[in-house]
Order: structure tokens, then C-alpha cells, then sequence
């Protein structure tokens, strides 16, 4: 038991969800703690869109600027460390990092972020998140009408590249082995020329992450600038379910609009409870969880 907990708010990850819930809980007069590993998902990535005031500002500038203007409130602190352990009990929650220290505080959030598992195509892991992406809202400005593919993962593709067409008509879906397109959709795609490969992706060329052509296993070269994926994910961090949290049926962490779990005075924020992997979004969440931490806070102590 944790008869005086050091922090008000322990919060674990450092990267956009988590300095925007740090920054407004320091606005709040609270201890807070950030401890962050550096491995963001985004770190390949080399600019940021759909941020209202820094389209276009790399994603790791703007966690720069995040962190050196957290600098100016004395309750919060920035620590480089890996989260490796969590456990709760009535005076709130403790964590342990992989260099044995270990941290209390009355709240836990988690901005965990997710893990993409990336399929072992030679030069895919290069382009991730610089020509091969994720995120049309991201990043389909800077392709628009330019010669794009779409490689489908567990289903059709079709959705996937419906979406994409509006950015690009010049486009090809990718099945990576034979197609599970139901006819009405082929004929959707053939409709509006976009050709459907079923032979199996066999590498990426590329130069420094940027994307020259998809080689195809019969041999055939594809001169592209971009190709859009949905790969796998899984979350990057154990921490939840050493909490007890359950995960969605997407792999996401369940919690309400606010980040609020089923684990009483347990938030998340982030990638690893929503769709919408942003940095904009992030922001939004980090925010929104703060602010509900804050009001719990107040609430148990008036």
C-alpha cells in the first residue's frame, strides 16, 4: 500500500497523448510524472499533417517544443525510462522501470501507443511512414494524383482502396495472393480502372525510405510513388493487461470518450485506444483525459 504517493499523476509515454495530458495537468497544479521509452511509432515519420497551426512540422519537432515549454511548470517532470511493471492497490498505483525504480502516484495514464507488425516484405520497414503509410488524412495530399497502390491485409481491400481513389484514380489494389473481392466490388474497382494484382508483393525499392517501384514475385516492376497499408497491430506495452484491462475486439484498449477504463483512477490516450492515429487526436485525447483526471481529483479531495 502506498501511504503517500509521490505524484498526483504518473503518466507512462512521452509522445504527443501524453505531453498533452502533462502540459494541462501542469496547468492544474498537479505532480505529474512522465516517464517515456523514445520509441514512438511515428519516429520514421518525417513530417506531420492536420495539425491546425504545424502542418507539415516533423512529428519529433513538435514533441521537442511540447517538452521545452513543460520545462516551465515546476510540478512536472520528463524522464527517459521503459515502463516494465504496474500494480494498483487503494492508495493508487505503482510503476517499475527496467532500471529497478520504482514511482507511485494517485492516477496511471497510459500513452502507450501501439506496435505495428510490419510483414517481412525486404524494404517495406525502410518506408514505413515516409512512402509506404497508413493514413490518407495524414499523408494523401502530398500523393494526390500520383501513381498509387493499396496492398490489402485480412480482408478485400476494397474499402481500403475506395478510400484512397478519391486522392488518386491512379491506383492498384495489391491482394498479395489471390483475391477475396466479392464480384459486385471487382467490378466497382474495374469500373473505375483500378487494376487488381493478386501476384504476391515480393520487395520495395526505395531510396532513403522513398518509394521507386514494388517488385512483384513473377518479376514485374511497378513504378509508384506511395503504397498504402493496414497492417497488424498489437499494443505496445503489457501494462494494461497487467492492470486487468480488457482490449476491443480491433485490439484497442476499452475506455469512454474521456480515456477512462474499467479500472477505477486507470486512463489511456492515444493510439492505443483509438483508430484515429493522429497527432492532432493524440493532442485532443491527452487533453481530454487530463482534464477528467484533474475533476476526479478535485472531487475525492473538496
Amino acid at each position: 500500500m502506498f501511504a503517500n504517493p509521490s505524484y498526483d499523476v504518473l503518466i507512462v509515454g512521452g509522445s504527443h497523448a501524453g505531453l498533452s495530458a502533462a502540459l494541462v495537468l501542469g496547468r492544474s497544479l498537479r505532480r505529474v510524472l512522465v516517464l517515456d521509452a523514445g520509441q514512438p511509432c511515428n519516429r520514421q515519420t518525417p513530417h506531420s499533417h492536420g495539425f491546425l497551426t504545424r502542418d507539415g512540422v516533423p512529428p519529433a519537432e513538435l514533441a521537442a517544443i511540447a517538452r521545452a515549454q513543460l520545462a516551465h511548470y515546476p510540478t512536472v517532470e520528463l524522464r527517459a525510462a521503459t515502463v516494465v511493471g504496474a500494480a494498483a492497490d487503494a492508495a493508487g498505483f505503482r510503476v517499475e522501470t527496467a532500471d529497478g525504480a520504482t514511482h507511485a502516484g494517485r492516477k496511471l495514464l497510459l500513452a502507450t501507443g501501439l506496435h505495428d507488425e510490419l510483414p517481412p516484405i525486404p524494404g517495406l520497414a525502410a518506408c514505413w511512414g515516409i512512402s509506404v503509410l497508413h493514413c490518407p488524412y495524414c499523408h494523401g495530399y502530398e500523393v494526390h494524383h500520383q501513381p498509387l497502390a493499396v496492398l490489402s491485409g485480412r480482408d478485400s481491400g476494397f474499402e481500403f482502396a475506395r478510400l484512397i481513389h478519391h486522392w488518386s484514380p491512379d491506383l492498384r489494389l495489391l491482394t498479395n495472393g489471390p483475391s477475396q473481392l466479392s464480384g459486385d466490388e471487382a467490378a466497382h474497382l474495374a469500373a473505375r480502372g483500378v487494376t487488381v494484382i493478386e501476384t504476391p508483393l515480393q520487395a520495395v525499392e526505395h531510396e532513403a525510405g522513398r518509394l521507386r517501384a514494388l517488385r512483384l514475385a513473377d518479376g514485374t516492376r511497378l513504378p509508384l510513388t506511395a503504397l498504402f497499408a493496414r497492417v497488424p497491430f498489437r499494443q505496445a506495452s503489457d501494462l494494461g493487461t497487467q492492470l486487468g484491462l480488457s482490449l476491443t475486439d480491433a485490439g484497442l484498449v476499452a475506455a469512454d470518450e474521456f480515456g477512462r477504463t474499467a479500472v477505477p483512477g486507470l486512463y489511456v490516450a492515444g493510439d492505443n485506444s483509438t483508430l484515429m492515429r493522429q497527432v492532432a487526436a493524440a493532442v485532443a485525447n491527452g487533453s481530454k483525459a487530463a482534464a477528467f483526471i484533474n475533476h476526479e481529483l478535485i472531487a475525492e479531495d473538496f
